[in-house]
């Protein structure tokens, strides 16, 4: 990636934070190491890294580094053959630690790369039992790091207290009036009295220094030497014996210095992988989707400098433009949309989430350019437009095909005419090499250009008149006006200047700005119109989604209700056979009476009858084609066309769809209504003098229907519903029935009317006619 652009577009600081993010030393170089990568795998592979590192976070937030530390100096300097200090051993041993826990916590996760991270990291318990052995929680060794390290200590204690023994002896008696002071202290290592100078003729011993006065000697009497010597000694076997400890210990860490160094660099990876979890979920970051074809599309996508006040953004590049020109007022945000579109697709080819919405999509750029700023240096005797020509100049050279290009203010600093046509060049070449370019610019000419050239489009930031403050929203397909006068006004320039300055532009570009007024504004009300839908849309859908929801809520306290149902009726049922029981015992001994037969019987019945209607056991149905019937719990409620016995399951006809469903599941439902169904006057005469048949006619006038549909069945079912619908139409007293059998190879159609035409209640049988079906249908005159 270029470097410079990389400046440009603010991607060390990302860096920064990444960096302030990570919690140990190794981790922190990563984060300041990272760059972007313009190879598909390796930022499949980072993105993949955030995702399961923030994946890991919101399952379990306590899993870290723990209280790792960075061994990588100790471990270096071991593998030299040198010898660690007691604290470097320490954070050995923490690190070892808070390896051992990580790599229990990540041994079973389902994240590969988070369980391949594990398996990089090695406790060594042997080298931590050595080292909790070898030193206490301060770093101090123990008497239990060596067989010797603790008699050697027990010397050195008891050759002190036999000196100290003696002095306290001296000093307390025996020396008596040639003490300065009577007291115990030490010069150069050893042990000594205060001894006033002219009283050095009556104590034999060594002088080890002198006050300043010269009036106090400090001396260590003959009689104490031999203790102090030994007490030194033993002071120098235990300090031997230290040393052979740490360089035994150092050589113990250099031994195992390879496994070392990948559990560091496996928990400084994990350390870093975690950053870049938290700095997404700090910016409300998210993965972009792949683009095969190379075009860029972000969606309310946030400069993440800004902080929580910037203003969402959404751009496409790419696909039907290949070239975006922005234009608007000053401060409008044309720069801070060049940064954020350089800055997202830096930041995704690093690994990391951009600050977007889902459905942002972005490539994997070859490169990525930027220009943008002020490139003027004094030093090198460049001005404005030197400057930026001279960036320019290195952009194309190097631009091409995979190469995202974005220009601040091109064609700026010179000549107008002359630098927007130098402008138009520069788009033209850099669309020729097959690049992605974005460009802001106040040039008329450029919005013309945009506007004519295949391939490129405008954009514009909007600005708001009244507060003369800018939106910062980005809105592509027309271009911006600098809103030059319109500022002027507001700010208090006398109007005659301003009308004066109108007057001077030409009708073309005055026709031109306000053409352009009409269209943003017609583009406003689309937008306003086209949000509304939107949220009248939303509406809808969520109001579907309430009416599924109370569906699938009532369907459940219906299946909740029955089950209560059935097992109160088991309960019941249950009782019952215990009185069936009791009473067959009783006829075997012979003492049931005929009373107490009806009691029992009248107890059953008032049991059935306190039975809810959903308990009541339901008598097994023999189903055939042409019953209706509804399924339990999938809702379907249809016609029956085929049964399968063997594999008890039927086939239902339901709107228009056919469904498989166990004959366990199926309910019987009355047919549906038509409204030709009402019954003729005779019947409904029949009807009020309340005959048996006249009610029963009355039923099944609600229950049948002018037509049945065998298509599908066999012939033999279709024999038998046709046969059992004739004599229900018949006593329904419909007069002609249609029956649907279609065309087929006609074995069905023949079967049809053949029963039909011997059918006892049947007048005349006859085929369709052209507006009634055709052969597909058989009319039947009852």
């Amino acid at each position: 990636m270029d470097e410079r652009s990389l400046e440009i577009l603010e991607f060390p600081a990302i860096r920064a934070r990444l960096a302030e993010l990570t919690t140990f030393g190794p981790a922190r170089r990563i984060a300041e190491a990272l760059v972007p990568s313009a190879d598909p795998v390796v930022v499949a592979r980072g993105l993949d890294e955030t995702d399961q590192a923030r994946a890991l976070r919101a399952e379990r937030p306590e899993v870290g580094i723990g209280g790792a530390v960075d061994i990588g100096p100790a471990i270096e300097r071991a593998a030299r053959g040198g010898r660690l200090e007691p604290t470097q051993f320490l954070g050995i041993a923490e690190t070892l630690d808070a390896a051992a826990r990580l790599a229990t916590q990540l041994a079973d996760d389902r994240r590969p790369l988070l369980r391949d991270l594990a398996r990089r990291l090695h406790a060594l318990p042997a080298l931590r039992a050595t080292l909790a052995r070898s030193f206490d929680p301060t770093g101090e060794l123990l008497d239990t790091a060596s067989p010797r390290l603790g008699a050697l200590r027990a010397a050195v204690r008891v050759a002190y207290e036999r000196l100290r023994r003696r002095l306290d002896s001296l000093v307390a008696s025996e020396l008596g009036s040639a003490l300065q002071e009577p007291i115990v202290t030490v010069r150069n290592g050893r042990y000594v009295v205060p001894i006033r100078a002219e009283a050095r003729g009556r104590v034999r011993g060594i002088v080890h220094d002198a006050s300043s006065s010269g009036q106090t000697l400090f001396v260590e009497p003959l009689v104490v030497v031999e203790l102090g010597n030994a007490w030194r000694e033993a002071q120098a076997a235990e300090a031997e014996e230290v040393e052979r400890i740490l360089d035994e210990l150092s050589a113990l860490v250099g031994a195992h210095a390879p496994l070392l160094r990948e559990t560091l660099d496996a928990l400084a990876t994990l350390d870093f992988w975690l950053a870049k979890a938290r700095l997404a979920e700090v910016l409300e970051a998210v993965r972009p989707e792949p683009s095969p074809d190379g075009s860029l599309e972000l969606r309310a996508a946030r400069h993440p400098g800004l902080g929580p006040t910037a203003v969402p953004i959404d751009v496409r590049l790419g696909g039907e433009f290949s070239a975006l020109v922005v234009t608007g007022p000053n401060t409008g945000g044309k720069t801070v949309a060049l940064r954020t579109i350089g800055l997202l697709a830096l930041m995704h080819q690093a690994g990391l989430h951009v600050p977007a919405a889902i459905g942002t999509r972005l490539p994997v750029f070859r490169d990525v350019f930027a220009d943008i700023g002020d490139e003027q240096s004094i030093a090198q005797s460049l001005s404005t437009f030197s400057g930026h020509l001279r960036r320019i100049i290195t952009i194309v050279e190097r631009a091409g095909p995979g190469s995202l290009v974005l220009l601040d203010e091109l064609g700026a600093g010179t000549d107008p005419t002359e630098g927007s046509a130098l402008a138009q060049a520069i788009l033209d070449h850099l669309l020729a090499a097959g690049a992605l370019v974005a460009a802001t610019t106040h040039s008329a000419e450029l919005k013309v250009y945009a506007h004519t050239t295949p391939g490129v489009r405008n954009a514009a930031v909007e600005f708001d008149l009244e507060t003369l403050r800018p939106t910062y929203h980005l809105s592509i397909g027309l271009p911006g006006g600098s809103q030059a006068f319109a500022i002027a006004e507001r700010l208090g320039l006398p109007p005659a200047i301003v009308e004066a300055a109108r007057s001077r532009l030409t009708e073309d570009e005055r026709a031109f700005e306000a053409t352009l007024a009409r269209i943003r504004e017609a583009e406003r009300e689309t937008a306003a119109a086209l949000e509304a839908a939107r949220r009248a849309e939303d509406r809808a859908v969520e109001a579907l989604r309430v009416a599924e929801e109370e569906r699938r809520r009532a369907r459940a306290e219906r299946e909740a209700t029955l089950a209560a149902a059935r097992a109160e009726a088991e309960a019941v049922l249950a009782r019952l056979r215990a009185e069936l029981e009791a009473a067959r015992r009783a006829l075997e001994r012979e003492t049931l009476t005929v009373p107490r037969i009806d009691a029992r019987l009248a107890r059953a019945e008032a049991a059935l009858a306190a039975l809810p209607a959903a308990a009541r056991p339901e008598a097994e149905v023999s189903w055939r084609v042409g019953d209706w019937a509804r399924s339990r719990s999938g809702g379907w409620e249809g016609r029956v066309v085929a049964v399968d016995r063997a594999r008890r399951r039927a086939r239902l006809e339901s709107e228009g769809k056919r469904v498989s469903v166990d004959l366990a599941e199926l309910v019987q439902s009355p047919a549906p209504r038509s409204p030709a169904e009402g019954g003729s006057g005779s019947e409904r005469g029949a009807i009020r003098a309340g005959t048996n048949r006249s009610r029963l006619g009355l039923e099944r006038v609600r229950r049948v229907a002018s037509s049945l549909d065998l298509r599908g069945a066999r012939v033999e079912e279709a024999v038998a519903a046709l046969e059992r619908y004739l004599e229900d139409a018949a006593l329904a007293g419909l007069a002609q029935v249609t029956i649907v059998h279609g065309l087929g190879t006609g074995a069905l159609r023949d079967a049809v009317r053949a029963t039909a035409t011997a059918h006892p209640l049947v007048a005349a049988v006859r085929g369709g006619g052209p507006n009634e079906g055709g052969d597909g249908v058989t009319i039947v005159a009852l």
